[in-house]
């Protein structure tokens, strides 16, 4: 690519797309395209063909998906299926179409099987069943690698796959229904630091920011606690109450605003985290993310990551050209949960609720091709943690 090149980025205001474009942008690109939803449904066929017939990009990242935590995953598994199917098959044909020189389809390590080797090598895909609660997921990215394979053994195109591990950073989804686990974390312990000190203020800037299932910071305080309570944030029913405050409470019993006890200062509040805590995850900077996407999109064709013909055969099976990217690195969620609570400053207790489920209990990638072919990141998750936090706050 070069500097005046026009490049779509698909999910440009996504976490992983804005990062791209600010990473293009820092680079000197000067002719990027983004669409939000009001101006492309990525969805709509004819509507996509439209604009790759009005606007002829020549570089494509597809960043565009929906996505979400393991409780969205399992809970819209007809949405998750069809609308990723729908976005990636509407992009990859019209990118073929209308010559596109090279596109990149982000998909994400879900799509290894359940009980994969770990770490994950790329030739783990398709050899035993995947995770059921994030399976319709898995299945559509699994389609978008074959559809971009296959459109570069038919029709020569230059079409890269490459599968993050968990992401997290600048534009992450703090949204506590359907965000992965690390912003939710991030959001909800924030939240409790608010509660056991009382900041009602930040509390009602949070949820004006982002509400809670309608919820914003206009609602009583009742209204709020309850929402926050439904997503594991409470105060310990044995929280001790001193006792000039338990007569302050008692004597303005009769007043909305001081019949809680949320009212006085030193909570004891408890934040539950989904899970027994023990599985391994691992996470990835999205502005690395972004770095080592463009460096792919800059250096690396098919013919790259494609097998090289062998004695027995001058046609051997292609299959497999995804390209893993991540650290190589793990912290199990109950060590990201301390992590976190560490770097907020967060006082109360840290409760894992076992009877919600914990998903694969190890997913890490194996990301020998990648550096083979250049590329390693440098963020470590101890000072993500803190970078994260303070855009959340900001």
């Amino acid at each position: 690519m070069d500097k005046h090149s026009k490049i779509y980025i698909a999910g440009h205001r996504g976490l992983v797309g804005s990062a791209i474009w600010k990473n293009l942008s820092a680079k000197g690109h000067t002719n990027l395209i983004g669409k939000t939803h009001a101006e492309l449904d990525l969805l709509n066929q004819q509507a996509v063909e439209t604009f790759f017939k009005t606007e002829k990009p020549e570089y494509v990242f597809l960043a565009a998906a929906k996505v979400g935590g393991i409780v969205a995953n399992n809970t819209y598994r007809g949405e998750f299926i069809y609308e990723n199917l729908m976005i990636q098959n509407n992009i990859i044909h019209n990118a073929w179409k209308h010559g596109v020189k090279k596109l990149l389809f982000l998909g994400s390590t879900c799509i290894y099987p359940k009980e994969a080797p770990q770490p994950m090598p790329e030739d783990a895909l398709l050899t035993s069943p995947l995770e059921y609660t994030n399976e319709p997921y898995a299945i559509a990215k699994i389609a978008g690698i074959k559809l971009c394979e296959s459109y570069n053994l038919q029709y020569g195109t230059n079409f890269i796959s490459v599968m993050p591990t968990n992401l997290y950073g600048p534009n992450d989804n703090f949204d506590l229904e359907k965000s992965h686990v690390l912003p939710a974390l991030i959001r909800k312990i924030y939240l409790g630091k608010c509660l056991e000190e009382n900041n009602w203020d930040a509390i009602t800037a949070d949820l004006n920011n982002r509400p809670i299932e309608g919820i914003n910071g206009d609602a009583t305080k009742e209204t709020i606690l309850t929402i926050l309570s439904k997503y594991g944030l409470v105060i310990s029913s044995n929280a001790v109450i001193p006792n000039a405050e338990r007569d302050l409470l008692q004597k303005s019993s009769d007043t909305t605003d001081c019949s809680h006890p949320l009212e006085m200062t030193n909570h004891k509040v408890k934040v539950e985290v989904w899970g027994s805590g023990a599985p391994m995850r691992e996470f990835l900077w999205s502005e690395e993310m972004a770095d080592a996407c463009i460096y792919i999109m800059d250096n690396i064709d098919f013919k790259n990551v494609c097998p090289e013909p062998s004695a027995q055969s001058s046609l051997p099976e292609i299959r497999n050209t995804h390209i893993n990217i991540g650290t190589g690195k793990e912290i199990s969620i109950k060590q990201l949960a301390e992590l976190i609570k560490q770097t907020i400053g967060f006082e109360g207790d840290l409760v894992f609720n076992t009877s919600k489920p914990d998903g694969t209990m190890r997913k890490l990638t194996n990301v020998s091709k990648l550096h083979s072919l250049g590329w390693q990141h440098k963020i470590e998750i101890e000072e993500g943690v803190k970078r994260v936090f303070q855009w959340y706050i900001n």
